[in-house]
């Protein structure tokens, strides 16, 4: 039975070999693909879970074949490997593999792959052109070719991207759209992508609890889920995460969920959402052997409590204000809701906090006519006398 998986927007993702041959591609909507095939079975995957997968495969890769992995698209995985290396991990993973000197080339050559073999993909001058002009218009996509320019080009005949290399530069950019015409033309002319950069490790926090007797009362879950929880957040340390999946081991095998997850996070809402993906995997009828829970898409937060934050704290800036006093300046604010420009904010010394005038420092926007300058002497003479600071 041909399979495709789905993502939420009810997209198509991946397929198998079967709903390829019948005219399913990447990126189709649900309806286009069943009037193709239908006997097609399709499976939405939900985000969360789809990213948590990955993000544990990426692992893998990591950890068997190279320490450089660059996985920033899902589905779509780049190594640095040896030739054996790639027929290993074809092997391994019963996936399609392209083999060539840039990131480009090597996606193209993996399209063009039986599953579970390698095919690749030649730098030199005519194989590689070659191998160019009999790529399929689909596999375009791999170059940030968009589906819907690929239906237009396969409404005007071309089948592979030898047609398409017989346009002109500027035909290409006037058909494609200057963006997407720019990005294949430099493609055609040579510009490639030849490194993939160093994958860091620990993008999964992960740990379990074995149980001698199965889980069958969510008290128990409770209190495992108690124990398991602190420990995350202290391998955490200060990170952002962005997925919660639990695996439960049962006698009926793994079940597994996935939760997205939100800032700011403590042991107590970890643990409860923890318990809600328990509740969706519906493992605790079956009774838990061993509870596994993993926390992926790890980042550093990052903070900004001001324009400047953190000046002050700077060793430079005492250094420059020993040097140059009055090189640094604050803004004081005097009324943000105020129509002129004047009467919002001031510039005052960095140390004394006194108003110092600077090239920045807003122009008065209205200055009083004569008869109000000469109303204004008049009350300064008048409080002079009267004994008053004018």
């Amino acid at each position: 039975m041909p399979v495709a998986v789905l993502n939420e927007a009810r997209r198509v993702v991946q397929i198998c070999p079967q709903a390829a041959q019948s005219g399913v591609i990447a990126g189709m909507r649900e309806t286009a693909a069943l009037s193709r095939c239908p006997d097609l079975h399709a499976e939405v995957v939900p985000a969360p879970e789809a990213q948590a997968i990955w993000a544990e495969l990426l692992e893998q890769l990591y950890a068997r074949f190279s320490d450089r992995v660059d996985g920033r698209t899902s589905g779509v995985a780049y190594l640095t490997l040896s030739a054996a290396g790639a027929r290993d991990l074809a092997a391994a993973l019963h996936a399609p593999v392209g083999l060539a000197s840039s990131r480009e080339l090597a996606h193209l050559a993996a399209l063009r792959a039986p599953i579970g073999e390698v095919k690749e993909a030649h730098a030199s001058g005519s194989a590689e052109q070659a191998f160019l002009k009999l790529t399929p218009l689909t596999h375009l996509t791999a170059l940030g070719v968009p589906l819907a320019s690929l239906e237009k080009l396969h409404f005007l005949g071309l089948r592979d991207l030898g047609g398409l290399m017989a346009w002109s530069a500027a035909q290409r950019e006037a058909f494609l759209g200057v963006d997407v015409g720019k990005k294949l033309n430099r493609f055609l002319k040579g510009e490639r992508t030849t490194t993939v950069e160093k994958y860091r490790p620990g993008q999964v926090l992960e740990t379990s609890l074995a149980f001698d007797l199965p889980l069958t009362e969510p008290a128990q879950v409770d209190a495992a889920l108690r124990d398991v929880t602190p420990r995350l957040i202290a391998e955490l340390r200060g990170r952002l995460t962005a997925t919660l999946t639990v695996h439960a081991d049962t006698i009926g095998g793994r079940l597994s969920a996935t939760r997205q997850l939100k800032w700011p996070l403590d042991e107590a809402a970890l643990g409860r959402v923890a318990g809600l993906a328990l509740q969706d995997a519906a493992a605790l009828p079956l009774g838990i052997d061993r509870l596994t829970v993993q926390l992926g898409g790890l980042a550093h937060p990052g903070r900004m409590v001001g324009l400047w934050a953190g000046l002050a704290e700077l060793e430079v800036t005492k250094t420059v204000l020993a040097r140059f006093p009055e090189a640094l300046v604050r803004v004081e604010w005097l009324d943000p809701w105020a129509y002129a420009t004047d009467a919002q904010y001031a510039w005052v010394d960095w140390l004394t906090g006194q108003v110092r005038a600077r090239p920045m420092t807003p122009r008065q926007a209205w200055t009083p006519n004569p008869a109000v300058r000469r109303d204004q002497a008049v009350q300064r003479v008048l409080a002079f006398f009267e004994g008053q600071n004018p």
